[in-house]
């Protein structure tokens, strides 16, 4: 045991010298010469770890981040799998398999439509390919194509909400700031590619960029992209299948359900062979006297709290007409006592509306309507008030949900904003 903490002890801190090395500026080919003469293999968590190690010496994360195509580069295929009897990777249905699943279709959509695209729009292309009549015909196919991969959002997406946060629960913390710095990177830049192509499907709108320059923006953004795969399926998954334990596989498969899926159809329902799953919601870790919720747990406090600081008024009416709440927000629209808990929500307003408001709940009631709007002006405010129907999972009709909220400094936003105020 011994001889194996001391050897692991020895493998980290090679590794943690050559990742030093890159960042210090020493040639590529010469530390991976050296790399591939001390190693045989190495396990994925070891390169996470070394990661870990060099950012808690004083490396930044955005250095790592430059280098990250560097590290994939010189790890590559140096990754060992750990032998297991059923691999998740080749099971329907396992975010494992669903994540490879959707790295295929992303090297399809690369391979079958971008790049004979491209070549098409830089007319450099052959067979049906070369038979648009227009330049704008052959970017309008282009910025079609590009639309497509601008939803590698939903891909990426699901791996910083669903594998990150078990990640770094397991000490991974390194990997995930990186790949997501790395993972921001190509988006923006087909954002961007895509806008420079849209500008010669219909050119009035702003000035052209040169095709060479198109061809230059999206040639980095693929690589990027392709490169990504391999840091997600040497890298990632090799660390995550070693620690993930079968309950948090279970709840991202879910999870993914919400997000979706990028370019492939839903998988099959995934459920571990081992044992039974039991069903209904993932077990919560709670603090004592906390409010166990499906999608987490709160304080009384902190519920309260979270509430009241809602930029919107809330008031919830039960099933038998019965006011059972109302939030305590700073900038209230309308009234609100302690004396309405307990009342009849009819009793609450004018004579004159009652009926109005009887007539929105019957028809939530009913299962008619789950939804009602209302906007008036109120002096200087432009008052947004919305009625829902709370419901269960079952649909069984719980009570009613009041939500009043000025929305004129909403109405005011133009443009963007992208930096934190001083």
């Amino acid at each position: 045991m011994t001889q194996e903490i001391n050897n692991r002890e020895y493998r980290q801190n090679v590794i943690r010298e050559l990742l030093a090395d890159l960042h210090a500026g020493k040639p590529f080919e010469e530390v991976k010469a050296r790399f591939g003469e001390v190693f045989k293999g190495v396990a994925a968590t070891e390169i996470a770890e070394a990661e870990q190690a060099l950012i808690r010496e004083g490396i930044s994360v955005e250095e790592i981040t430059r280098l990250c195509d560097v590290h994939a580069a010189v790890f590559k295929g140096s990754v060992e799998e750990i032998h297991r009897p059923a691999n998740p990777q080749d099971t329907p249905g396992h975010p494992a398999h669903t994540l490879k699943l959707e790295n295929r279709a992303l090297e399809r959509l690369i391979n079958e439509r971008i790049r004979p695209h491209l070549d098409a729009f830089l007319g450099e292309g052959s067979g049906a390919q070369a038979e648009a009549k227009t330049e704008a015909e052959t970017a309008a196919a282009l910025a079609d194509d590009l639309a497509d991969l601008a939803k590698i959002n939903i891909h990426y997406t699901k791996k910083e909400h669903l594998f990150f946060p078990y990640m770094e629960q397991h000490g991974i913390t390194a990997p995930p700031k990186v790949m997501w710095a790395v993972d921001d990177e190509i988006r923006n830049l087909v954002k961007e590619v895509a806008r420079m192509v849209r500008t010669w499907v219909k050119p009035s709108e702003s000035e052209k960029p040169t095709k060479e320059a198109i061809k230059k923006l999206l040639d980095e953004t693929l690589t990027k992209a392709i490169d990504m795969i391999s840091k997600e399926e040497d890298i990632l998954l090799p660390m995550v299948l070693e620690v993930f334990t079968d309950d948090e596989w279970k709840v991202i498969a879910d999870e993914s359900k919400e997000i979706g899926y990028f370019l492939i159809s839903p998988p099959p329902e995934w459920k571990p062979a081992t044992r039974e799953v039991s069903e209904g919601q993932p077990e919560i870790s709670a603090q004592p006297g906390a409010i166990v919720l499906p999608t987490g747990s709160l304080q009384l406090n902190e519920l309260v709290a979270t509430l009241n600081t809602m930029p919107l008024d809330i008031t919830f009416v039960d099933k038998d007409n019965i006011v059972r709440y109302y939030s305590e927000g700073t900038e209230r629209i309308f009234p609100r006592t302690k004396t309405a808990i307990g009342r009849r929500v009819v009793d609450c307003h004018p004579p004159a509306s009652v009926h109005i408001v009887e007539g929105i709940i019957e028809s939530f009631r009913s299962g008619r309507k789950d939804h009602e709007d209302f906007w008036i002006k109120l002096g200087e405010k432009y008052v947004l008030i919305r009625y829902f129907a709370v419901r269960d999972v079952d649909g069984t009709f719980l009570g009613t949900l009041e939500v009043t909220q000025d929305i004129k400094p909403i109405q005011a936003i133009q443009g963007e904003k992208r930096l934190v105020s001083d």
